[in-house]
């Protein structure tokens, strides 16, 4: 479970004695941090939130039942729940378990088309096609959720193999952090990518929820 220092983010087993009429964001771990900071930001004293585990995106078949079980947990205390998960390799499950569940979600089909509006997103992919996208969240944690995973670690002439076809990083930076900037340049060189930064801020992220009233 992901817990950014916050109250307001919450694991497991809400009180059932919370008011009616609130809204409960139930998002993957890797975006905790962008909804607090819009929370905090916008005053939406009216929203909780709570976080399924990041590492969920290494096995995305195990995410709508995941939700699903979230869904069930936290029904019977909130009046609406908005999952805040695009498609994330699901391939249209997530959507179709929301449906069911009757919830609604994130339109479009990863935090990387989001974050920079699903529609310019959409326009760049004609011409980006072999860019690797990293977020705040995942320059923060490239070797957990990058170099590990992918046995870079272990063994670093796979780099080739799995990023040859690749000739940019884009850093999808949702702050202005120089650190963070550094450490995506590194990433960029670990995988022998050219390295290019754009600022896309939250995205489509805040007036989807500055929606949910």
């Amino acid at each position: 479970m992901v817990e950014p220092d916050d109250t307001t983010l919450t694991e497991a087993g809400l009180p059932l004695d919370r008011p009616q009429g609130r809204v409960l964001l139930l998002a993957c771990g890797a975006l905790a941090h962008e909804i607090l900071a819009l929370k905090r930001a916008n005053g939406w004293d009216h929203m909780d939130l709570t976080c399924l585990p990041a590492n969920l995106h290494l096995w995305p078949d195990r995410i709508p039942a995941a939700v699903e079980a979230a869904v069930t947990t936290h029904r019977a205390t909130y009046e609406t729940i908005f999952v805040v998960y695009a498609d994330c390799g699901t391939g249209g499950l997530l959507q179709a378990k929301c449906a069911e569940l009757g919830v609604e979600m994130v339109e479009g089909p990863h935090c990387y088309s989001f974050f920079e509006g699903n529609a310019t997103f959409a326009e760049l992919a004609e011409t980006e096609f072999t860019a690797f996208y990293l977020t705040d969240f995942l320059v923060r944690q490239f070797d957990a959720f990058v170099w590990k995973p992918m046995g870079l670690d272990r063994h670093p002439e796979l780099r080739d193999m799995l990023f040859g076809n690749y000739t940019k990083l884009v850093y999808q930076a949702q702050t202005d952090d120089p650190a963070l900037d550094a450490k995506a340049q590194d990433c960029a060189a670990r995988l022998g990518l050219a390295y290019e930064r754009r600022f896309t801020g939250y995205g489509d992220l805040t007036p989807t929820l500055a929606r949910l009233r």
